[in-house]
């Protein structure tokens, strides 16, 4: 099978599995006892009146059947209608879209730095394993990976905001912004703006992922670095820095590319537990939201969203094996 009947292939599982997930999205939040309107309407209380009931129930479909509602809801999410917020009676993409930049920005700093360095550090480690430096980055990643990431948090919010006064304690934008005058004209101060406040949270989260991709990267270099053709590129005289970034890092990569798409993927979630320790506006704390506000068209289009992109992810690494290590044969 060639290159362009494998793409189609994946092209064809892929849509079915999407399919699939938005089927199974739609059991999750609609097959629980109750319907998702009933849950929403129990947890507001005396807030809702019969008539804000029955006109939710008029908007969002539940005085249909449910075959009628699987339809309306599957072709929903093909034309990207997520409908509107059960909380703030806002388009859902509408929410989504003013929260997914906070994310994209504090989650792609964080991760692209981290992976940066754990992966340098992590051959650096395997390089040099049973030496110092290898048990000193080995015993660092393994108790930033292993304390609780809301600890740290707290950790940097305690010293760098409250006792060193360094930084504000949450939010995305800085305080200032909120007096009349007080927000930048220019894309340069709003930028520098954005991110005094991402400073905290992406330190956390940093620190937090840093120590997985060392370690990952180590036990993927030690598998490789013994091999016979390692030893032939040495023989051969190359340098040590060509070898390890040329010959064993690029044949211990194929774990490091899944984890890489995984992240890559999972990046629209955002670090709920990060974002609501800072109060920081992204994905995460959506999710939090909505999760507490039992608001679930919210729910339901950021689990669709989320599961699309992994398996977008997913599709693209498959092709990259190839790419990466030519033995891959696609089939």
């Amino acid at each position: 099978m060639g290159l362009k009947s494998y793409i189609a292939k994946r092209i064809v599982y892929m849509l079915i599995l999407i399919y699939l997930v938005a089927t199974f999205n739609f059991i999750i939040f609609n097959m629980m006892p109750g319907t998702t309107l009933q849950k929403y309407v129990a947890n507001v209380g005396s807030k809702m009146t019969p008539e804000r009931l029955e006109e939710l129930k008029r908007h969002f479909g539940f005085d249909k059947p449910l075959h009628e509602r699987y339809i309306l809801y599957i072709n929903n999410l093909i034309t990207w209608n997520f409908g509107t917020s059960f909380e703030s009676t806002q388009s859902v993409q509408k929410e989504i879209m003013t929260a997914l930049p906070n994310t994209l920005m504090l989650m792609g700093i964080s991760e692209i730095m981290a992976m940066i360095m754990g992966i340098l550090l992590g051959v650096v480690a395997a390089y040099r394993r049973g030496s110092k430096l290898d048990t000193g980055l080995v015993t660092v990643s393994l108790s930033t990976y292993s304390i609780p990431i809301f600890w740290i948090g707290w950790l940097m919010i305690a010293i760098f905001a409250v006792q060193l006064g360094w930084f504000e304690a949450g939010g995305f934008e800085p305080q200032s912004w909120a007096v009349p005058g007080g927000r930048p004209i220019t894309i340069l101060g709003w930028m520098l703006g954005r991110l005094y406040m991402m400073t905290l949270p992406a330190i956390t989260l940093f620190i937090f992922l840093f120590g997985g991709w060392v370690l990952l990267t180590r036990a993927c270099v030690l598998e490789t670095i013994t091999e016979d053709y390692v030893t032939t590129a040495r023989a051969k005289g190359l340098r040590e820095r060509t070898v390890l970034l040329k010959h064993v890092l690029k044949n211990a990569s194929l774990p490091l590319i899944t984890s890489v798409a995984l992240t890559i993927g999972f990046l629209i979630g955002g670090a709920m537990i990060t974002e609501t320790v800072f109060s920081y506006g992204g994905m995460g704390l959506l999710t939090y939201a909505a999760i507490f506000r039992t608001d679930i068209p919210i729910m339901a289009a950021i689990f669709y969203v989320t599961a699309l992109l992994v398996i977008v992810a997913n599709f693209a690494a498959d092709l990259l094996y190839g790419v990466i290590d030519p033995r891959i044969k696609y089939g």
